[in-house]
């Protein structure tokens, strides 16, 4: 959060920000800001701010996000579509450097300059070095998405299918949910 809300800083071509104004940005509290930057040493100067440009790169660092991570998609459907032709995975380090669906009609099609190759290839992602992946299939194929994605190597999931898939305890999984998130909408809407 705090990194996204430098990148915006910086794109509105600020070079140095304050905890308040930070804070203003993300809808936090500024004592919270500075707190949680202490955890990581002196990142900014008393009635200055900071600098935007070495904060980001750091925060990147403590997140592993300072360099590139290759991820690859299974499922190029209109989600999976919609997914690869996203331009803010690489603001975050991410390049979505390989596209796997088991359609026919998509297989061997580019999309975004990415081939789509069969998911029977899956198997090929560690010696790619792919160790990310993005689930964007129907239900009923993504636990067995899950478990050849696992077999080839892969490390950390984000499931976009709409349901809970069960992978070993050394592989992260965060599913997104996007018809959940919004029926919990009206719940916390005031009533009127």
């Amino acid at each position: 959060m705090y990194l996204r809300g430098l990148l915006l800083s910086s794109e509105q071509g600020r070079e140095s920000i304050s905890s308040g104004d930070l804070a203003d940005i993300l809808g936090v509290n500024s004592s919270q800001i500075r707190k949680d930057f202490s955890y990581f040493g002196e990142l900014g100067t008393r009635g200055v701010g900071y600098n935007i440009e070495k904060l980001s790169k750091q925060i990147k660092k403590i997140l592993r996000l300072d360099v590139v991570q290759k991820a690859a998609l299974v499922g190029v459907g209109n989600l999976g579509s919609v997914i690869l032709a996203y331009p803010g995975f690489q603001v975050y380090g991410f390049e979505i450097a390989a596209a796997f669906d088991v359609n026919p009609k998509e297989v061997g099609r580019k999309v975004k300059g990415i081939t789509v190759e069969h998911v029977s290839d899956l198997w090929k992602l560690e010696r790619r070095k792919i160790s990310i992946a993005i689930i964007a299939v129907p239900r009923d194929a993504a636990q067995q998405t899950a478990d050849s994605l696992v077999k080839a190597g892969v490390r950390g999931i984000l499931n976009f299918s709409p349901c809970y898939i069960v992978v070993p305890k050394k592989v992260k999984v965060i599913t997104i949910d996007i018809a959940m998130d919004l029926a919990r909408l009206p719940y916390y809407m005031p009533a009127g």
